[in-house]
């Protein structure tokens, strides 16, 4: 996936400056994809030049005017060809298993402070994605409504709750890991 694409979504969802397309990478969309303020507005620019995206001016008051992107429809014709597009399965790079397995030729409890390390970030990460459903969507506790689904929140929320089970399933092999170096440790 390109950042583009991420973006097109995001504006699809809803129409924004650079600045509340940045906020929202960082609140919701980084559940999955993750882009610094200057690729967004980098990005923005070239799609804008591409015809992807359109801009316009939004007057403030006691602020400088903003400039507000939309999806235009050659950027809509993009996405569609990309969502109908095949994608190959994500492989996974992961340095800390690397570690964890070299470690059997090291010492498996000098590994014990670093997995502890990612199981905190892990822990945030999990509450953080936990907030987030709380507070955007509260009725994942309740019974469904009657009456049309709203299939873009549908899609959020399916995105977050992999997001969550991905961050439950990291802490529960981080707590394997830790008992395994724990026992390694004791029986050296």
């Amino acid at each position: 996936m390109a950042i583009e694409h991420a973006i097109l979504v995001s504006l699809l969802e809803k129409p924004g400056s650079g600045y509340e397309l940045a906020r929202r990478f960082e609140r919701s969309i980084g559940y999955f994809w993750t882009a610094s303020h200057q690729q967004i507005y980098r990005v923005l620019k070239r799609m804008e030049s591409d015809g992807w995206v359109d801009v316009r001016d939004v007057p403030q008051h006691g602020r400088p005017d903003k400039k507000e992107y939309t999806v235009a429809d050659l950027g809509q014709a993009v996405l569609s060809s990309w969502l109908h597009e095949p994608i190959e399965p994500e492989s996974i790079r992961h340095d800390l298993a690397v570690k964890i397995r070299g470690a059997a030729f090291d010492d498996p409890a000098a590994l014990i402070h670093e997995v502890e390390r990612h199981r905190r970030a892990h822990g945030e990460r999990l509450a953080h994605y936990l907030a987030g459903e709380e507070r955007d969507f509260p009725e994942a506790e309740a019974p469904a409504a009657p009456g049309p689904l709203d299939a873009g929140r549908e899609l959020q929320h399916v995105v977050l709750r992999g997001g969550i089970a991905y961050e439950r399933m990291t802490l529960a092999w981080l707590d394997d890991v830790l008992a395994t170096l724990h026992r390694l440790a004791a029986e050296r």
